[in-house]
């Protein structure tokens, strides 16, 4: 008998659980893949190559409470996440900045910019698309070059249709300055997310339990616990009586090359139309003082792939119709006694790593303070 079930080794279940333990809690942390981390998995090519198996992960936060937490179980090798465009065979900065601007227009500073960007930018209508909201942002040759192909993609939907949402994630900025995110602290796990996410269930109140699916096995697997805490999709846990909730996939195809180096950065996204997948990822590029020496490279390469049930949920899309069954889904998940629902699945939303992180730290304390004020 355990005090807590937990379904799925990703990171929101792993902090939940590792929190529970060092409360004294026993917990029993099951997965359905054969191996732990959910999406964050990282695995050793032959070469010593840390792949990310599911995606590119960048750990990133300004708060320092995260970023000491997370050091407790793995020592990180700061990054500056640089990505580039490629469009039709030409080479662009990203984010939108100062480098990006000179490589499309040959201007050299941000009062030439502003001015190139404000000749181009209009109001197609007043819908808030991210079409509309790119173009008045950045304007024409930036979207269409960099933005539309990408994103029709991406979400497989012309981006007149998707809310403005989605790009207002993107940064742009008026300075010689190619960094993705703005965080004080970022970083790469040097031995990977996997060791970073075994050192965390590394306690003697935590067990684990491989290639065991919770929705196959709900009814005897509850019998091991009074509390359940539920990472997985929430429209499968309800058996989706209100409908399926609307996501992206992705598909992935790992390629190992003997040769120092392949496209010379960690991620390249295409951004035109014709070229079938979204990105490649050369996993080793994103260390560098703790690069491995060899004389081998990894990359993956990212399709866009339209969701069905039983395919990888990555990206939840907020249309209207997902959103009124998702608001169902969770006044359902309010009156589930003593289960907990976390993570993007469970929540249907777009989490970083370090807010996956905060609300397994939140939800874990509540629970705990709970079970204090019940004894």
């Amino acid at each position: 008998m355990y005090d807590i079930l937990i379904v799925g080794s990703g990171l929101f279940g792993s902090v939940f659980a590792r929190c529970a333990a060092e409360h004294g809690k026993k917990c029993l942390v099951i997965e359905k893949r054969d191996n732990i981390g959910g999406n964050c998995y990282t695995k050793k090519s032959t070469s010593g190559i840390d792949v990310h198996m599911y995606g590119p992960h960048i750990f990133h936060t300004n708060d320092k409470f995260i970023w000491d937490w997370v050091n407790r179980f793995a020592e990180f090798e700061h990054t500056a996440f640089s990505p580039v465009a490629n469009n039709n065979g030409k080479i662009y900065s990203l984010p939108f900045n100062m480098w990006t601007f000179n490589q499309l227009w040959g201007v050299e500073t941000a009062h030439e910019a502003k001015e190139k960007i404000k000749s181009q930018s209009y109001t197609l209508a007043p819908k808030n698309s991210l079409e509309n909201h790119a173009i008045s942002s950045v304007g024409k040759t930036i979207y269409n070059k960099l933005i539309k192909g990408y994103t029709k993609k991406q979400w497989g939907v012309d981006p007149s249709e998707l809310p403005a949402s989605i790009i207002k994630r993107l940064p742009l900025r008026f300075e010689w300055d190619s960094r993705y995110f703005n965080d004080k602290y970022e970083g790469i796990p040097i031995n990977g997310y996997t060791s970073m996410i075994e050192n965390i269930l590394d306690h003697e109140n935590i067990d684990i339990q491989l290639n065991t699916c919770y929705l196959q096995n709900k009814h005897s697997l509850n019998k091991y616990a009074n509390t359940i805490v539920y990472t997985g999709p929430i429209d499968a846990y309800f058996n989706y009586s209100e409908g399926d909730l609307n996501y992206r996939s992705l598909r992935w195809e790992h390629r190992q090359y003997d040769q120092d180096v392949f496209q010379g950065c960690a991620v390249m996204n295409y951004t035109d139309e014709d070229t079938p997948y979204t990105r490649v990822i050369e996993h080793k590029l994103f260390l560098k003082a703790n690069r491995p020496k060899v004389k081998s490279t990894v990359i993956s390469v990212e399709y866009p792939d339209e969701y069905s049930r039983g395919k990888e949920a990555y990206y939840p899309c907020y249309d209207e119709e997902s959103k009124s069954r998702y608001s169902k889904y969770k006044e359902m998940a309010l009156k589930e006694k003593n289960v907990i629902f976390g993570g993007r699945l469970a929540e249907y939303k777009y989490y970083d790593m370090h807010q996956v992180i905060a609300s397994a730290l939140n939800k874990s304390k509540k629970f705990l303070s709970d079970a204090n004020k019940i004894r």
